[in-house]
């Protein structure tokens, strides 16, 4: 019964994760496209974080990359855009670094705006692909894809905190949305773990994710919040306080995102529709070693 049971996929690794935790670099893009847009004294923040945010989604997709046995075929991902959501996701990427280099180059708002739109794109292809994957529970869920957004933004406004800090000044609505934005990446986890609880997993599927359950809703969710509501105080650590809170949300949704792809992923395993019995014996019951039904 054992090799019945569900089984950890193996093929998809820290590699293949770096891609999706490369994917806050387009919440990087959209928070750059805000301060732009707002007129917001920003200083040198957006452009820093237009260039920090190209640089991230193109450290997640050669992560991915070199997970791929033979690199050098990697152009054939652009072949099936109609049936792929890989195809998809790269030519998104191809036009938002069109749009980011442009925005570079020429300081065009509109070229910048294009990116941060091109950004949510990628990221919601991130999300489908994940869904794609019928064969992992843990992947297949619906709501997988609203939790890849929620967790992407909030991890890209993270990164851009640490950017604002650095370049100042700070903008007004920065740490609202790093109150926001943790708080609906957990709205989006709760619902997807509640969804996945509905259809059924694998035991070893919900027991990885009930053990990172807390750690995320805590340190990714509670604390960035509850830092970013300290730096209201009238208090000159206010801008160390929107750092640590922007660290807090990137780490602690990359860190969510490595154990969904890696550790959470364990594949369908087998369902026997009676139990065999030798002889003229009656068939034993159905089964579904490894699983938690709904």
């Amino acid at each position: 019964m054992s090799q019945a049971a569900p089984a950890r996929q193996r093929r998809w690794d820290w590699r293949a994760a770096g891609n999706f935790v490369g994917g806050s670099g387009a919440g990087v893009l959209v928070c750059a496209a805000l301060a732009r847009a707002l007129g917001a004294p920003a200083g040198r923040a957006p452009t820093v974080a237009v260039a920090l945010g190209l640089i991230i989604i193109a450290a997640g997709l050669t992560s991915v990359w070199l997970e791929i046995g033979r690199p050098l075929r990697a152009l054939n991902v652009f072949r099936q855009p109609r049936q792929s959501w890989m195809t998809r996701e790269s030519w998104v990427a191809t036009a938002l670094f069109a749009a980011g280099a442009a925005s570079l180059w020429s300081g065009s708002t509109t070229a910048l705006m294009a990116a941060a739109a091109l950004g949510l794109g990628f990221l919601y292809c991130q999300g489908r692909i994940l869904a794609a994957a019928k064969g992992i529970p843990a992947w297949r869920e619906p709501r997988i894809v609203p939790l890849i957004l929620a967790t992407g933004l909030a991890e890209g406004t993270g990164l851009f905190a640490l950017v604002a800090v650095a370049n100042g000044p700070v903008p007004a609505w920065l740490p609202l949305a790093l109150i926001v934005l943790p708080l609906c990446r957990g709205i989006a986890f709760q619902r997807y773990h509640k969804a996945l609880r509905r259809s059924g997993a694998p035991t070893a599927t919900f027991a990885v994710l009930d053990r990172a359950a807390r750690p995320f809703l805590l340190y990714a969710v509670a604390l960035p919040a509850a830092l970013a509501i300290l730096s209201f105080l009238p208090d000159p650590a206010g801008a160390w306080l929107i750092a640590l809170a922007g660290a807090a949300a990137f780490v602690g949704g990359a860190a969510f995102k490595y154990t969904l792809v890696v550790h959470a992923a364990f594949d369908q395993g087998f369902a026997l529709p009676h139990l065999p019995t030798r002889g003229a014996g009656l068939a034993g019951a159905a089964t579904k070693p490894g699983w938690r039904m709904p």
